[in-house]
């Protein structure tokens, strides 16, 4: 069994293949979602499928320009265990909205706090800033979707009993390969990021990482047990 954490299936060329397909094969997968609207209109046609989740979500590059959107969020929350993609960007793309980003953030965190959700989160640049606000807020179940920051900051986010989602690309950059062997096989997921990573072969992951898909299995189980406390 496949194992998607990180999908934004919802921007496919044809979605409902995408997931037929899926659900057919008795993969999991979980949906990301850019804004709180695009979760709204793909809900309903999710709701019926055994393997494929649709997570909440408000991108960090979108937040800025949408920051209307947050009550939408705040009233959406109930509505799944799944919340992604948020969290913050400081790299050149999204450098000039880093207090829009932090400002949104807060108030998403703020509603999650004591809330008991598996959460998928972009750190590109903003690893340290992000883990600060996770702490503050007594986040849990979160995943660090592509990591690609300091190999040294690796323990801290492991201290607090969190997650790393593993793609192809990541074993084909140097970077990425001293991030996945920085990584203990109990913490490892797996993700494709599609559509927006090409390279997203999750068996070609598995293979490179020599890890098996019955322990991401395990791991993925272990984290949806925590939903159950």
């Amino acid at each position: 069994m496949i194992i998607d954490t990180h999908c934004h299936f919802d921007i496919l060329s044809n979605p409902e293949a995408y997931i037929n397909n899926i659900e057919r094969k008795g993969d999991v997968t979980i949906g990301m979602t850019n804004l709180p609207r695009h979760f709204q209109m793909g809900q309903p046609h999710i709701m019926d499928f055994r393997h494929v989740r649709l997570a909440l979500g408000l991108h960090p590059l979108l937040a800025a320009e949408n920051m209307g959107e947050v009550e939408l969020f705040r009233r959406l929350l109930d509505k799944t265990s799944y919340i992604g993609e948020i969290g913050l960007d400081f790299s050149k793309e999204g450098y000039r909205t880093k207090d829009k980003q932090i400002e949104v953030l807060s108030k998403l965190l703020s509603m999650l706090e004591g809330k008991n959700k598996i959460i998928s989160i972009h750190s590109r640049r903003a690893e340290k800033e992000l883990l600060c606000l996770l702490k503050r807020y007594k986040i849990k179940n979160v995943i660090f979707h592509w990591y690609s920051g300091p190999v040294s900051f690796i323990d801290d986010i492991l201290a607090e009993d969190y997650y790393f989602s593993i793609n192809q690309a990541m074993t084909l950059s140097p970077n990425g390969q001293k991030i996945i062997r920085a990584v203990p096989y109990d913490r490892i997921l797996t993700e494709t990021d599609a559509p927006y990573n090409e390279i997203c072969s999750i068996p070609e992951a598995l293979k490179y990482i020599e890890i098996t898909e019955d322990i991401i299995y395990n791991n993925f189980t272990n984290l949806l047990n925590r939903l159950k406390v």
